[in-house]
Parts: C-alpha cells; structure tokens; sequence
C-alpha cells in the first residue's frame, strides 16, 4: 500500500535584496540549507516593467558545476550565452543551462517587451551536479510553451506541466543529468489531485500564488508559507486548491556529497573554486559582451 510522504519543514518566502531588485528566497532560508540536489530557488516578480522601470537586466555572468533554470511565468526574457545561443524566452516557456566546466550568460527583458510595457515574473532554480559532471561541456536547452506536455487532473481543475523527468508515463523533453521531476502547476479553486513521486527523492512544492492545502494537514498562502518539504517516508503527496493558485513542485535523487559556493560557481573544494575563478579571468569560459 502506497504511503503519503510526511511533511518535513515549512517555510516561509521572505523578500531579500538582490541589487536593485527584491525577490523571494525561500531557499537557502534559515534552518534550510537545500533540497538537495536543488541548492536554490529565487522567485522574482511579478514586476512592471516599462521604460521608466527595468531593474531586472542581467548583464553577463559566468557560472560553473551546476545548472540554473529559469521557469518564467510573465512576460519574456531575452538569454544570450556565450555558447554563441540567442533565445527569446515567453509566458510558459524554460530554460535549462547546464553550466558544467563554465558558460557566461545574459538575461533581459527583450527590447520590446520594455518598450510595450507588462508584469515580468519567475523562477530561477540552481541544480547541482554530481562531482562526476561539473566539468562537462555546457549545453543550453530551450523549451516553448507549447513544447511542454500536460497532465490534467481527474476533475480536470488541475493541470500540470512536465518540463523534467515524468509523470504518470508522460516524460518531459528536458534532457536531465541526474534523476529529477520538475513540475509547473495551475490548480483552479476547488481542484486537488495526487502525485506520485519516487521515495527516493527529496521533493518540495513552492507556491507562487494562491492557497493550498497540503496532504490534507498545512495550508500555503502567498507571503505566509510558501514551501513546504517532504521526507522520504512515501511515495505520495496531495493538494487542494483553495482558490485558483500557481505553483512548482521539484523532486530529484539527492546527490549527497560536499557543496562549496561562491558567488556563481558550486563546486566540491575551495580549491575548485579558485580555479573557476582563475579560468573566468583566462577566458577558459568562453567571452559575451
């Protein structure tokens, strides 16, 4: 017989500073250092962009041992790499950077969509990589709306889309490194639905906005708790919306081994990052202007 996973912490999603923007941290946050193998998650917006106001203008950036992804839910973004990669990322759509041995990369709401004006709004994930892995060859993934399959609940209030891993038989088109399960979901009120997530994973689901009611036990509410983390005691978890609501659920087979971060880089040893840093300034990660 198939078990809920018990609930393991809850946690709220406080506004930090990051530059000249305030988004919402849930993770790292106090008392939680990571899920792992998902080391962070920035939810950023919604923010109204516009010609007087674009604070969300990422200039190029390196990175190296993991993956940044950014789910973006409003507006579009602008990604250029130095990969050589120039991609316009809508509502709905995914990008997926495995970083590996060093990419640089730029994001920015297009040109247009400053000028025409709208709300911006998303997420950006920080998946490790195994020891194994942090120096492949970096690669970038891009995935529109229409590209992602969806899942649609039994009482057809729920809809979920399959951006990693798989679900109920219905694989996402994200070529993975390790074994995770990245979900979007748009639950109408009133509409709940069971997932079936591995018990060898560590899994949480973060609420962007609405309210849910968590394995029949804890409520999400925006700005209250946000996020809740599960322990590897099951292999099911439930929700229920209580009005409409839009939230990520991630799932992945912990990695478990040491994680030292600075600044864009997460690698093994202190030593590892000096040398990310060294590489950087040599050009080793290629060049973006």
């Amino acid at each position: 017989m198939k078990k809920y996973k018990s609930i393991q912490t809850v946690v709220e999603s406080p506004l930090v500073n990051m530059g000249p923007i305030k988004l919402r941290q849930p993770l790292p946050s106090k008392g939680l250092e990571n899920v792992d193998p998902f080391l962070l998650l920035h939810h950023y917006g919604p923010y109204a962009i516009s010609e007087f106001n674009n604070p969300f203008d990422l200039g190029p950036h390196p990175h190296r041992g993991f993956e940044p992804i950014t789910l973006l839910f409003k507006g579009e973004q602008l990604h250029r790499d130095s990969l050589g990669n120039e991609m316009i990322v809508k509502a709905g759509g995914v990008q997926w950077t495995t970083a590996g041995r060093g990419i640089i990369h730029a994001e920015a709401p297009t040109k247009a969509f400053v000028k025409n004006g709208g709300d911006l709004e998303g997420i950006q994930l920080w998946l490790n990589l195994p020891a194994k892995s942090k120096m492949i060859t970096p690669n970038y993934q891009h995935l529109k709306k229409e590209q992602i399959p969806q899942i649609t609940s039994k009482d057809k209030k729920v809809a979920i889309n399959v951006v990693a891993g798989n679900l109920e038989e219905t694989f996402g088109l994200i070529q993975t490194q390790t074994e995770v399960n990245v979900y979007t979901v748009n639950a109408k009120e009133n509409g709940c639905t069971e997932i079936e997530i591995p018990k060898t994973h560590q899994s949480l689901i973060y609420l962007l906005d609405g309210e849910i009611l968590v394995n029949n036990s804890q409520v999400l509410s925006k700005g209250k708790n946000q996020m809740v983390t599960f322990n590897q005691d099951g292999s099911l978890i439930n929700f229920s919306a209580k009005k409409e609501s839009n939230l990520l659920i991630l799932s992945g087979v912990p990695i478990k081994e040491k994680v030292t971060q600075y600044g864009p880089y997460v690698m093994n040893t202190q030593t590892e990052i000096l040398e990310a840093m060294r590489d950087y300034q040599q050009g080793k990660m290629g060049y973006l202007y």
